[in-house]
């Protein structure tokens, strides 16, 4: 048995627009009841509500931490008019969490913006970041002596280009341009908020926070080995990996790296072009491994591999998220047990990896792919919103309390 120490943080995540229901102001329920989405997210899985229950569920799991985010359209649903009462919901959420002895991971951007930011422009426009650095110390001012750990921006590539490039989030756009301006003007916001929050702590007399993104990274793996899949391969990580950190690191804007990671990239070039170099991927089911109800391939060696090419920053390493939607428990068991196993060899190879989030705490509304993807701990019954824990969940929870697997 290998034994992880006894401060590793043990969680799950959750994002408030896929748990809370009745987000109203935000761009995501806009497009949800226009019906260009697969389905509305409608009262979701109540846990604007229930939040206690779930909590309670997650502190029977042996969880330590848990991260969640603040609905920015919830506090200022209207330009410049901030809901105390919604704020005074945040700081119950964070007493609830610090009561049951779990430490708080608070994000500031999980993917929604309120309608009148997305109106405006959003984050295409380099001017608007103001508003939202604004709603960041608003938040950071209220919560800094609750919270420690901050996410500033959940996966701001994959938001540029799911919403700018292939045009399956809101706005539903496709343009190069736009994708380019949104990722670059999130990597600015984040160097500001970073700053911005900092000097909150410092001026409070605070303890230093710990403020990171969460990035979203793939094992980019070559389906044969050919000039063009090695260069392929380099590329995507260098672009799809490292380059977003990296901005940040040359502004020394991050105190830890939150990684996000699920699946592997088996790429397959067919020729030189850069659009086939940064996007082609083998279509003959090459190397097959099992797979998550989306198709993901479930690739665990992948996470250590990211990890260890981490290592170099010289910066603790968090895992915000990691997860399966799956209807087969024992896959879910396995998929999270292996992985652990990925992440304790890299600790052991030096990688400072502080903790592992589970996503998610409960099922929960999946964005354009709707409820049917169930990736929680814990089952969630819609018609009834009753919870059941899953036994994968409750297998987790022995390593959490033992830190043995």
């Amino acid at each position: 048995m290998n034994k992880f120490p006894d401060d590793f943080f043990w969680g799950a995540s959750t994002s408030a627009h896929q748990v809370e229901g009745g987000n109203i102001h935000n761009d995501w329920w806009l497009a949800e009841q226009s019906g260009a989405l697969k389905e509305p997210s409608g009262q979701a899985c109540r846990h604007y509500e229930l939040f206690r229950e779930d909590f309670a569920i997650a502190k029977e799991l042996g969880h330590n931490c848990h991260r969640f985010s603040i609905e920015w359209s919830r506090i200022e649903p209207q330009e410049g008019k901030f809901q105390d009462s919604e704020i005074q919901h945040y700081h119950k959420v964070i007493t609830e969490l610090r009561n049951l002895g779990m430490e708080p991971v608070v994000t500031l951007h999980h993917f929604t913006n309120p309608l009148w930011f997305s109106q405006k422009g959003g984050w295409t426009k380099f001017k608007l970041q103001r508003y939202f650095l604004r709603f960041v110390e608003k938040m950071v001012r209220e919560f800094s002596g609750e919270v420690k750990f901050w996410i500033t921006i959940n996966e701001p590539l994959v938001y540029s280009s799911h919403a700018y490039l292939l045009g399956c989030w809101p706005p539903q756009e496709r343009s190069l341009l736009k994708t380019v301006k949104v990722t670059l003007n999130m990597a600015q916001a984040h160097i500001k908020a970073y700053s911005l929050i900092h000097k909150i702590y410092q001026d409070k007399a605070l303890a230093r926070p710990m403020v990171s993104i969460a990035a979203n990274l793939q094992a980019f793996e070559l389906c044969r080995p050919t000039l063009k899949n090695k260069l392929a391969v380099y590329l995507r990580h260098k672009l799809y990996n490292l380059y977003f950190i990296e901005i940040l690191l040359r502004k020394k804007t991050l105190d830890y790296i939150g990684v996000n990671y699920y699946s592997r990239n088996l790429v397959d070039v067919e020729s030189w072009g850069i659009v086939h170099l940064l996007a082609d991927t083998c279509k003959h089911n090459h190397h097959p491994l099992r797979k998550n109800s989306l198709g993901w391939d479930i690739y665990p060696q992948g996470l250590y591999k990211l990890l260890v090419s981490l290592k170099k920053y010289n910066l603790p390493v968090f895992i915000t998220e990691n997860g399966i939607c799956t209807e087969d428990d024992d896959l879910k068991w396995d998929y999270i047990r292996e992985h652990l196993g990925q992440v304790y060899k890299a600790r052991e190879e030096g990688v400072n990896v502080l903790g592992y989030i589970y996503w998610s705490l409960i099922d929960n509304f999946e964005w354009a792919e709707g409820f049917a993807p169930r990736f929680g701990l814990v089952n969630v019954d819609y018609q009834n919103q009753r919870r059941t824990i899953r036994p994968s969940a409750k297998k987790l929870s022995e390593v959490s309390k033992t830190g043995l697997i």
